[in-house]
């Protein structure tokens, strides 16, 4: 079974980072330009953490995420998103993931926050695992 990539941006703080490389499934940083100007190879999850600098009419999504979504095959093919924050941001805490899902029609599959808990990964990892289930199921009944 097809383990679904996590295509993710992690700023130098590499917290989001950390978190992806923990879910034991294949995983690319955007901040990496050979991975953000490339096309996906099937159904994918975008991980993004939100960032805010008080301003509001600042964007919380990171730049790399919006180049790598600029491609019409990557946001078709893009099946969940994930979101990194920080509760200190207030009302703007997971708004990136929240934001993209909203625009694309995709699901929040899962939130955190800062770099996550064992918990959390543990969380995701069933998700995501449950998600992989999910689509193959769906690509045999197409098929």
């Amino acid at each position: 079974m097809r383990r679904t990539p996590v295509y993710y941006y992690s700023s130098a703080s590499g917290l989001v980072r950390t978190f992806a490389e923990r879910l034991d499934r294949p995983v690319f940083n955007l901040a990496e330009r050979e991975h953000r100007l490339s096309e996906v190879d099937g159904p994918w999850v975008l991980l993004t953490p939100s960032y805010k600098t008080g301003n509001d009419r600042n964007d919380t999504i990171p730049e790399a995420v919006r180049r790598f979504l600029r491609s019409a095959h990557n946001r078709r093919e893009l099946v969940a998103v994930m979101g990194s924050g920080n509760r200190n941001f207030g009302r703007h805490y997971q708004m990136a993931a929240r934001e993209i899902a909203r625009r694309s029609g995709r699901p929040v599959l899962f939130e955190f926050e800062l770099a996550g808990t064992p918990w959390d990964v543990e969380e995701c990892q069933r998700l995501l695992t449950d998600l992989d289930e999910a689509l193959a199921a769906h690509h045999a009944g197409v098929a």
